[in-house]
């Protein structure tokens, strides 16, 4: 499990190529990204690991065309991200990422199966909302408001929202931060079957240094640099996993 074993096999997704990323605050900047270099494969499972202030959600953030950098370079299939204008960012997300944040964002007003058609009416080819509760194993609650399902269920409808798009990427932002412990590992279960059934590469970002060893590979961050890269030989379940 060290820095020196063979990369995954897949594709290169992702080529991240000193990343930069700079804050303007006052009289002073501050800089979250300090020349990080990357490679993401396709299908893998891949976890960012790091404190607050690590640069882990800015480094997420442009990964999924929600912010760009301030230098750097980031390709996705070939395409450079980083040349992109807001418009394009916006059909970049729409077709390929899928976001899961630590809040869930759901409409109060809306049922767990609007919450999920809401995604699927800006995908060029969405699953239904349906079979995508079905994948999060929430199908017979699918008529429930937010206010009537726990924070696990909050949680997994906002995962099926996510990968109705059928994203290629699957961006989680510490998706089990406010859950316990029971309910956070039912989490991670959903999401590792969803890398593993759909083929979509999942990336978490995380402080807790357990999740990564469900991961392929694990990416440390600290004071906006990637410090070392461990990729596993073989993935642990979530039931063998203690914190």
């Amino acid at each position: 499990m060290d820095s020196a074993m063979p990369q995954p096999k897949g594709r290169t997704l992702f080529e991240i190529e000193n990343l930069r990323k700079d804050y303007p605050m006052g009289e002073v900047t501050v800089h979250a990204l300090r020349g990080v270099s990357l490679q993401i494969y396709s299908g893998e499972f891949l976890v960012i690991l790091g404190p607050s202030g690590s640069g882990k959600s800015t480094l997420l953030n442009i990964i999924g065309g929600l912010d760009a950098p301030s230098g750097g370079r980031v390709r996705f299939k070939g395409q450079n991200l980083t040349t992109y204008n807001d418009a394009q960012r916006t059909q970049y997300r729409r077709r390929n990422i899928g976001f899961v944040f630590q809040f869930y964002n759901l409409m109060p007003n809306l049922t767990a199966e609007e919450n999920v058609e809401l995604a699927t009416e800006i995908a060029p080819d969405p699953m239904p909302a349906r079979e995508a509760l079905g994948l999060v194993g929430l199908q017979e609650r699918r008529t429930h408001f937010p206010s009537q399902l726990s924070g696990g269920e909050q949680q997994r409808v906002a995962i099926a929202r996510a990968v109705a798009k059928r994203p290629e990427v699957l961006l989680c932002d510490e998706p089990t931060g406010a859950l316990d412990i029971s309910t956070g590992k039912l989490v991670l279960r959903v999401l590792a079957d969803i890398n593993k059934r759909l083929g979509a590469t999942l990336i978490i970002i995380t402080h807790n240094a357990v999740i990564g060893e469900m991961a392929d590979r694990v990416v440390r961050m600290a004071d906006g640099t990637a410090r070392d890269i461990i990729v596993h030989a073989t993935r642990r379940s979530v039931e063998e996993l203690q914190w």
